[in-house]
């Protein structure tokens, strides 16, 4: 029996896993100790009811994930609309430090991938493919490239790219809050004294409104302020998004989103013209991230992973494990040793693992726990959302070059 569920369906089976992550991290203390995130939990259970439903021949479920794409963008909206032009002076020569290094772990991650594959009598395409391809780029960026992949030979190649994105999500959430944890309680740290970056003016996002207007009509207007210039910058930013298409620039959709945020977010700092509530844009970027984690993780079709799944997990359990001690020994020091350092380590492992969406998740579910790190929210996004999508398209450009 095939059970379709359209995209409303669809995002509503994510809404429930999300509560049913909420509900399995209070049930669960550990999961909640070493900040899992509720989205993570919630989809990969989901992933697994599904795998077993059709194994058992019960039922085939099949997503509509139309709105996966617009939640993501969405979230990444929001993200601009925080981009302060005086925080980003501040972040720049961090982010720069922080791209090194993650372009850095890029190439090791490729070759872990190649040997991954060449042990296994596979091509070494293959090993780029599971290893910087799905990793660091992410279900997007694997997506890209499969074409070029099976061009070049490697079998399956959107299969294997969609499957090594996806369990590299799962791992990625699974492992940035434990690190992130441990780091945090072995060095003491603590979170700096949170300080206020958004305008007077903007704090008071109803200061303007006639005094008779009522309590409840400020909160609506609020709201639906909120809405309109989260959707207003996602409508400019699609079609920004495809004018860099047009002009032949690779980058993931939600960018000219992301950019549109930021220029409405800095013209707002100077002129105070829309007094963004950016309090509440923020918890609706939020409230996206999570529903796309968790209909992005529920889609995973575990039961593909089984013709690679040899190479798939050795290859895995590396790359973790050399993330995990690259974020430790290196990241962490070289970012400042400090509360923020930790907390860019754990967004590191999640987009070095998975997706930028992935590292928010894991640096919100630790900064809810132990406190604001507005140092780490700056900087995480403009490498994990920007620069290494760049970098690692090169990568893996030349790879392909050199080994086809």
């Amino acid at each position: 029996m095939t059970l379709p569920l359209d995209f409303i369906q669809t995002t509503a089976v994510g809404a429930v896993a999300l509560f049913l992550g909420v509900f399995i991290l209070h049930r669960i203390p550990v999961l909640r100790r070493y900040n899992i995130p509720a989205a993570v939990t919630g989809g990969l259970v989901i992933a697994i009811l599904v795998t077993a439903a059709r194994e058992f021949n019960l039922a085939t479920v099949k997503f509509d994930t139309t709105l996966q794409a617009p939640l993501m963008t969405a979230f990444f909206t929001s993200i601009g609309l925080s981009a302060s032009l005086g925080l980003l002076k501040a972040g720049t020569r961090q982010a720069l430090v922080f791209l090194a290094l993650a372009t850095f772990l890029a190439i090791i991650q490729s070759l872990i991938g190649i040997a991954t594959a060449v042990a296994f009598g596979q091509s070494p395409l293959l090993g780029v493919l599971m290893g910087p391809a799905a990793l660091t780029g992410g279900p997007a960026t694997a997506l890209a490239f499969a074409p070029q992949f099976a061009a070049a030979g490697v079998v399956s190649a959107e299969s294997v790219a969609i499957a090594a994105a996806m369990a590299g999500i799962v791992m990625g959430g699974l492992v940035g809050g434990p690190i992130v944890t441990r780091l945090i309680v072995r060095y003491q740290l603590h979170s700096p004294k949170p300080t206020s970056s958004t305008p007077p003016s903007a704090q008071s996002t109803t200061s303007r409104i006639v005094d008779s207007t009522s309590d409840e009509e400020r909160d609506l207007l609020t709201v639906l302020k909120g809405i309109g210039v989260l959707l207003v910058a996602m409508g400019v930013g699609a079609w920004l998004g495809g004018v860099m298409k047009s002009a032949d620039l690779t980058l993931p959709g939600y960018v000219g989103a992301m950019l549109m945020g930021a220029v409405i977010r800095n013209i707002d700092d100077r002129t105070q013209w829309f007094e963004i509530p950016h309090e509440l844009t923020e918890r609706m970027g939020l409230v996206c991230l999570s529903l796309f984690l968790s209909v992005a993780l529920m889609n995973l079709k575990l039961w593909e992973l089984t013709s690679i799944a040899a190479p798939l997990l050795v290859n895995l359990f590396i790359q973790v494990i050399a993330v995990a001690v690259f974020c430790w020994y290196v990241v962490f020091r070289v970012m400042g040793r400090d509360y923020d350092a930790a907390v860019m380590s754990g967004g590191f492992t999640g987009f070095m693992l998975g997706t930028t969406a992935n590292a928010m998740a894991v640096m919100h579910s630790v900064v809810q726990r132990y406190g604001p790190s507005p140092r780490a929210f700056l900087v995480a996004p403009i490498v994990g959302a920007f620069f290494i999508d760049f970098t690692n398209a090169l990568l893996i450009t030349g790879l392909l070059n050199l080994l086809s």
